[in-house]
């Protein structure tokens, strides 16, 4: 009888050591999505530029009306206050310290879909970026 439950108990050791085993992803997908996420980043950004440059007259305009110079002052003197700059180097040290933890879990959650996810949903999904790709082109060009 004991020797069952030992048998047991090292077949559940097993198992349970084996789901630790986070896969390594592959190189090619690590570069693919690397790609992909800086893409992205610069759609982004040229977004936002698109976005300050048509805001930036309304933006003049308004600074220069009453309301916008309290605004503006009020802003100005956020500034200013020790409470924000100490929140602004809290959160800074945050990113500081999450970023190594992120890299991490980005690693791991592109090894477990590149070995167990992607021979079922792969050309599936590549098909659905290249798909979405072509009107991001259109309408939020990375360039």
């Amino acid at each position: 009888m004991n020797t069952k439950f030992a048998i047991a108990l090292i077949l559940a050791l097993q198992v349970s050591m084996s789901l630790c085993d986070i896969p390594q992803p592959e190189q090619e997908l690590v570069d693919k999505y690397t790609n992909l996420k800086g893409v992205f980043y610069q759609r982004l950004v040229n977004a936002y530029s698109k976005l300050y440059a048509a805001a930036a007259p309304v933006i003049s305009e308004v600074g220069q009306t009453p309301q916008g110079q309290e605004a503006k002052e009020f802003l100005e003197s956020l500034q200013g206050k020790p409470e924000l700059q100490a929140i602004v180097k809290v959160g800074s040290g945050l990113v500081e310290e999450f970023s190594p933890l992120v890299d991490k879990a980005r690693k791991s959650v592109l090894g477990v879909y590149g070995h167990y996810l992607r021979p079922h949903i792969g050309q599936y999904l590549d098909s659905a970026i290249k798909n979405i790709r072509v009107h991001l082109d259109t309408f939020l060009p990375a360039q």
